[in-house]
């Protein structure tokens, strides 16, 4: 599933730096409404790979 603005519901992009750990928050601005974004990443082994979610900064 495509990862949107939680704002404007534009889709997104974003890339979880593999040297930051099983576990990551970090926050991105929404490129077309500026809004903070605030994306969690967690390693899923039997994924190898991130399972990316994005959501409001207040949530």
């Amino acid at each position: 599933m495509p990862l949107t603005c939680p704002y404007c519901g534009e889709p997104i992009d974003s890339f979880v730096d593999p040297g930051g750990g099983e576990l990551q928050e970090y926050i991105e601005d929404c490129a077309v409404c500026c809004r903070p974004i605030q994306f969690r990443a967690r390693w899923r082994e039997d994924w190898n790979d991130y399972q990316l979610v994005a959501c409001a900064e207040d949530e």
